[in-house]
């Protein structure tokens, strides 16, 4: 099954400073016979990279300590199985990650003092990530999904229905119990055997919120919800989300197929994305237009994302633009091709907003209003 990277998981591989840092990146394929190319790819790649690290200095031990991950990796057949739209392989001394991943990845190698994770990113752009949780009394299930793909999260111990709730919350259930009368019935009805199955419902929401939370991380995502309707207003009436979409998928949900869930929250999300997308490109051509709090200038996008002062990105997926920021001073400066100690600065520019709290949205380069590699609407 294809792995499910994490904004977590890129805060790591930012965190890493101890170079030579290689980024990989690659598409492969769910059948032969272009899957069983993958590895001869992986190697051809793997060979580009040793080029890159001659070139900027580092010696055959390092280089044969970095990339030893990669090439075990070539004659894993294990690990080319297939199942997944792309491999995205990171490589350092004394630190490797590879993740087979349903993203459309480009065919890239890059060599730096940092990992560059610029392809990752679209399930983390503002139009790109969303979960589902499909819920109801006898079956939890929760979902991280895109356009393309879509997976179940593990929500950890997690009741996996309301009845396994109660009997890790049995004195809870005695005391409603009590309230009731002791001996009444849980049902649904009128007095207080209804109030006794509201509370009942808005324990287990509760308690399932709790650990949606913790699965989805960085809340920025929305989360679509399928259910009946009494369950999903009491979730939506406990949970601590920010961004539960008010349009929901109705009904039961337990028989629907993964696929079926993908198809019907997809619905629901895209509309919501498209619009968003839409508004912030037309703020840009506004702020644009008055030379005020936006620009497509490169170098001035990336100094600005590097303060922390990008309220909003746009930023093309499939290119890179090399370049380097002087710490010290703050400068930037933009090459033509890739020199040694370069890093992509779309990279940088997108990984900067989204740790500022920034949006990014991770587009084709003909979506980038302007019609270069990035725009951004500045907050001051």
């Amino acid at each position: 099954m294809p792995d499910l990277v994490r904004l977590e998981d890129v805060r790591r591989l930012l965190d890493h400073r101890d170079g030579p840092c290689v980024s990989l990146f690659m598409p492969t394929h769910r059948t032969a016979p272009e899957r069983d190319q993958d590895p001869i790819r992986l190697k051809n790649l793997l060979a580009r990279a040793e080029e890159q690290l001659e070139a900027a200095g580092h010696d055959h031990r390092t280089i044969a300590e970095v990339l030893g991950p990669g090439r075990r990796l070539v004659d894993d057949p294990l690990a080319w199985r297939g199942g997944a739209e792309g491999l995205a392989l990171f490589l350092a001394p004394g630190e490797h990650h590879a993740f087979f991943v349903d993203l459309d990845l480009p065919e890239l190698v890059a060599v730096g003092e940092r990992f560059q994770v610029k392809p990752l990113l679209p399930p983390f752009s503002a139009d790109g990530l969303y979960h589902a949780l499909a819920l109801s009394r006898g079956k939890v299930r929760l979902f991280a999904g895109a356009r393309g793909w879509f997976r179940q999260v593990d929500l950890g111990s997690a009741p996996t229905s309301r009845q396994e709730f109660l009997r890790y919350d049995d004195l809870e259930k005695q005391h409603l119990l009590h309230v009731a009368g002791r001996g009444a019935p849980l049902f649904h009805g009128h007095g207080i055997g209804q109030e006794v199955e509201r509370t009942l419902d808005e324990r287990f929401c509760r308690a399932i919120d709790d650990a949606v939370l913790r699965a989805v991380g960085d809340r920025r995502a929305p989360l679509v919800l399928a259910g009946v309707e009494e369950i999903t207003a009491i979730y939506r009436d406990v949970s601590r989300h920010p961004r539960i979409l008010e349009a929901f998928v109705p009904g039961n949900p337990d028989p629907l197929r993964p696929e079926e869930l993908h198809e019907r929250t997809w619905a629901i999300v895209e509309p919501e994305f498209a619009a968003a997308r839409r508004a912030a490109a037309e703020r840009f051509h506004e702020l644009a237009g008055r030379g005020t709090h936006a620009t497509d200038d490169l170098a001035a996008v990336v100094a600005a994302a590097v303060q922390g002062r990008v309220d909003t990105l746009f930023v093309a997926t499939d290119r890179q633009r090399w370049g380097r920021v002087d710490a010290a001073t703050g400068s930037i400066e933009v090459h033509d091709r890739w020199e040694p100690g370069d890093e992509d600065l779309l990279d940088l520019a997108a990984v900067r907003t989204l740790l500022t709290s920034g949006t990014v949205y991770a587009v084709p380069p003909e979506a980038v209003p302007g019609g270069t590699d990035a725009a951004a609407i500045l907050r001051y």
